[in-house]
């Protein structure tokens, strides 16, 4: 229902205008990141590529700037734009899965949760996220790192061809036989180049896997980081391997007497011979007597699922991360100080273990050229009270951040905030660069795109 004056018409848009006006406005602008609040001058939720298409003409005949949403989980929040147009992609749910082929067409509205239920019910998936509600468009177009990257690569590693809507609302196909520039920017460039419509992504077969999350008292992070790095650097690729220090949570699995202390946890996933798994992870759970030990055999929807509860949509947030090369004694001890020296208890430090079939290919095979990296780091700090002063939080984040940065091997573009020009270049290489521009300059010189992880037409 729209309430007062009605929005404008768009020719041939087929989906749902909404104005401030509309009772389902501010619903719908609200993205993950609660410390967002913008507020668009039209909502188009869009049902079709013809609609996006439309979006993108009526945005330009009217000058309005255009912001893009797929999942919504944009840290800095590029989702939503203040005073433009946002282009709600949220209603395109189509998921083919071709299980003989394996393959699958996904639409940019699907969240990686469905993506996976619908692969896995043919025994067959692609790498995601870590975040089972992350946008699958997003996260892939900047890489895409998860459980099954060891073993099969990046999102972006798995994307053969695509459909998308060009900043003069033109829409074109295009794979590594038609178009392979397009392709080699789409994999790791962001929403720079235009609006996928269409994604189609290489599928593999992955059963259950011995997989969990053991967790030890703050005391025990130093010990807890070690024995997580000695098992990367003897981990075969089907070992996934992540750490974290955060605070118990109030879980029915957590003792009582742990809840809100800082804890440290390192969740694995094997995906191979449950035996082999249970060894290799045996020395994760050896550390003296743990709080919580989790692991089992896991279906992959579940495990994709399992870090879910730390992230909640709607919290106030703000982020810092890198890529490392090493992780040396010094990294190690001031993660475990400031981890467990929290400036909120919903706050996170967490360091994912890389390489296997991320470090495969050639760094100059994708727009993502950071493949040599040993770990990425990811350090959010995580409240929930709007009216909440953040500087100490954004403190926090800072000083834990800069610990590190001695081992930074450039950074990961999904995780970027809005951090300016010259972190954006970080996530790519030297000679990506001025290839990204004038990729950009080709599909989008007028910068029609520019609500993302901006790269500059080349020429601007």
């Amino acid at each position: 229902m729209t309430i007062g004056v009605p929005a404008p018409a768009l020719d041939g848009f087929q989906g749902e205008l909404l104005t401030p006006r509309h009772a389902d406005y501010d619903t719908v602008r609200r993205i993950w990141n609660g410390s967002i609040d913008r507020r668009p001058a039209f909502i188009a939720r869009c049902r079709s590529t013809a609609d996006v298409a439309a979006a993108v003409v009526f945005a330009r005949r009217h000058g309005l700037p255009i912001a893009v949403r797929g999942g919504g989980h944009s840290i800095p929040g590029y989702s939503v734009v203040e005073g433009g147009l946002m282009i709600d992609l949220s209603p395109m749910k189509g998921i083919a899965v071709r299980a003989a082929a394996r393959l699958a067409d996904v639409d940019p509205g699907v969240l990686w949760r469905e993506f996976d239920a619908a692969a896995q019910a043919e025994g067959l998936a692609t790498p995601g996220g870590e975040i089972s509600d992350t946008g699958v468009a997003g996260l892939t177009l900047g890489g895409g790192i998860g459980w099954l990257s060891r073993l099969y690569g990046l999102a972006a590693d798995n994307l053969l061809g695509v459909e998308l809507v060009t900043a003069d609302g033109d829409v074109v196909t295009a794979d590594d036989d038609t178009d392979p520039e397009l392709m080699w920017g789409l994999r790791g460039g962001g929403g720079n180049f235009g609006i996928v419509t269409r994604f189609t992504f290489r599928l593999h077969p992955v059963a259950p896997a011995w997989a969990g999350m053991v967790m030890y008292p703050g005391e025990l992070a130093r010990d807890a980081l070690h024995a997580f790095h000695e098992a990367g650097e003897r981990a075969p690729r089907e070992l996934s391997l992540v750490a974290a220090l955060v605070s118990a949570p109030p879980a029915p699995f957590v003792p009582a007497e742990a809840v809100g202390r800082p804890v440290v946890g390192v969740a694995a996933a094997y995906f191979g011979p449950h035996g082999t798994g249970q060894e290799l992870t045996a020395p994760l759970r050896g550390l003296g007597r743990p709080l919580v030990d989790t692991f089992g055999v896991t279906g992959y929807a579940g495990l994709q699922r399992m870090l879910d509860d730390a992230n909640v949509p709607g919290r106030q947030q703000y982020v810092r991360s890198d890529f490392l090369k090493g992780l040396p004694e010094e990294a190690v001890a001031a993660l475990a100080h400031h981890g467990t020296h929290p400036s909120s208890p919903l706050n996170q430090v967490l360091l994912r273990r890389l390489g296997g079939a991320v470090a495969d290919r050639d760094p100059g095979a994708t727009a993502f050229g950071h493949r040599s990296a040993d770990y990425m780091t990811m350090i959010a700090a995580t409240w929930e009270d709007p009216a909440e002063d953040p500087e100490r939080h954004r403190h926090w984040v800072s000083e834990t951040w800069n610990s590190t940065r001695p081992w930074a091997h450039g950074t990961y573009v999904n995780h970027l905030g809005d951090e300016g020009g010259g972190r954006i270049r970080e996530a790519y290489l030297p000679g990506s660069w001025s290839r990204l521009t004038r990729l950009k300059a080709r599909m989008d010189p007028d910068n029609v795109f520019a609500s993302n992880q901006n790269i500059p037409p080349a020429g601007a």
